[in-house]
């Protein structure tokens, strides 16, 4: 299959030049981009495809570095709407102890979809919750939902072990032993993951966050993904709250405690990474860790502000995430680029990120934190990963600079094309590969059954 993207009035490319070409072409062989430049040509025939990006600017595909996809049946709750993260963590467990494979499959349908009509072309997802009695292959409900869609997916098998009966803060009933964790760590492993260039699908470890694994299993989780070569992903120093419960039980702060257990290097991503000291900053930056920025979750949360600006200046590889959908009742991924432009210069005012530099976190700085130097970057031998946005819009008239209008004018929510892997997904905002209705009328039956179930108990 070739595909030809002709006339793109800006391609921005993100490679190592930092070139935004004008009125140029894009050529697409297979799964990869074959060539940049003007007037490319292609023989038609019916394996070719070709696009008239006439108006439109075409980036890298957007890459959303952390999410936990189930949430997307759990928005809106009224149970915990305008808490911070403890109390709304606590309240949340109750419902999510009711989870099923069915609801895993159609949450990350419903969040694939949101994630490919707002240009997310690979992204990641952070299951941790297992309930007792249920099945233990909820992760590969996910890949199927993955692969039957057409996103390029990072999941990760997460996990809780420290119950509230042993001083963690989730209840015992969702939490699992060290040894069932590492087991079917081990078996996703050796079925899905992929470590080959252009892969579709691959896998991380991921213990949850300090305040709900033991330490050892911290240490185990980190030597197996050594022996299997993938990479690990907690949450860290998101909020107070966990600074506070990790000085108080370990004498240490988050980061400190991951020097500890050998959680820093560049197969390390943090999600949050909020309450950071100058020193922790300059580590994560010479380690080659990788932060995974939420703009929405950390606003609505009141959990702070992530230093973007001091990471950035301090070489540190930073992406941006929509996190779960119930800490922001979305997977809207420019939504998440306009808001982390927003509070980055609401901390950092004239001293902050630009749209382009905020674009570029968005794309090749999430690729390069989930260790992909194949995509997020326009350029002869990347992954076909890419999307097209049509500026022709009243909501851009008068703007004077194209990514300035993507990042701060109009309303992003759907993009012209999305193409992952060199196939077109998304065409005029609408989904190619699924049926969304049906996916919203399957999701909202069960995540209706789910709250009803949690709700009549407490009657």
């Amino acid at each position: 299959m070739s595909l030809l993207i002709k006339n793109a009035s800006y391609l921005v490319t993100f490679n190592d030049r930092n070139e935004i070409v004008e009125n140029s072409d894009l050529l697409i062989e297979g799964e990869k981009i074959l060539a940049v430049g003007s007037d490319l040509s292609l023989t038609p025939s019916e394996n070719t495809q070709i696009i008239d990006a006439r108006g439109m600017v075409v980036l890298p595909g957007l890459v959303n570095t952390h999410h936990h996809l189930y949430q997307t049946l759990f928005r809106g709750l009224p149970e915990v709407q305008g808490m911070p993260l403890f109390s709304w963590l606590i309240n949340l467990y109750e419902f999510w102890r009711h989870i099923t494979p069915d609801a895993v499959y159609y949450g990350a349908m419903v969040g694939f979809s949101e994630l490919l009509r707002t240009g997310c072309t690979l992204t990641t997802d952070h299951h941790y919750v297992f309930p007792r009695g249920q099945a233990n292959d909820l992760i590969d409900s996910q890949i199927t939902a993955a692969r039957e869609i057409g996103i390029r997916f990072h999941a990760t098998r997460g996990s809780m072990s420290l119950g509230k009966s042993e001083g963690g803060l989730p209840p015992d009933e969702v939490v699992q032993d060290a040894e069932t964790i590492l087991r079917d760590s081990l078996r996703l492993i050796e079925r899905y993951h992929d470590s080959s260039p252009y892969a579709m699908t691959r896998l991380a470890l991921a213990p949850c966050s300090p305040f709900s694994v033991s330490l050892d299993l911290m240490r185990q989780s980190q030597i197996l993904a050594g022996e299997k070569g993938v990479m690990l992903h907690t949450h860290l120093a998101e909020t107070l709250d966990e600074e506070t419960f990790c000085l108080e039980r370990y004498g240490r702060r988050p980061v400190e405690l991951m020097e500890d257990v050998g959680w820093i290097g560049p197969n390390v991503w943090f999600a949050h990474a909020i309450h950071l000291s100058e020193r922790e900053i300059d580590l994560l930056a010479r380690s080659g860790s990788g932060v995974a920025h939420c703009p929405s979750s950390n606003m609505k949360l009141g959990s702070g502000i992530c230093p973007t600006s001091d990471l950035v200046n301090a070489g540190a590889k930073l992406g941006i995430a929509v996190d779960g959908s119930a800490s922001n009742d979305g997977s809207n991924m420019w939504e998440e680029v306009r808001r982390a432009y927003l509070l980055n210069h609401l901390r950092y005012k004239d001293q902050g990120l630009s749209a382009y530099e905020t674009l570029k976190c968005a794309t090749r700085g999430g690729a390069d934190v989930l260790g992909r130097p194949d995509t997020g970057r326009l350029e002869a031998g990347k992954a076909a990963d890419i999307i097209l946005i049509d500026l022709q819009d009243v909501a851009y008239a008068g703007c004077h600079d194209p990514l300035v209008s993507l990042v701060c004018c109009g309303n992003q929510s759907l993009v012209d094309t999305t193409i992952v892997n060199g196939k077109v997904v998304v065409k005029k905002g609408q989904l190619l590969t699924q049926d969304t209705e049906e996916i919203r009328k399957k999701a909202h039956q069960v995540a209706s059954e789910l709250v009803q179930k949690e709700r009549g108990l407490k009657k």
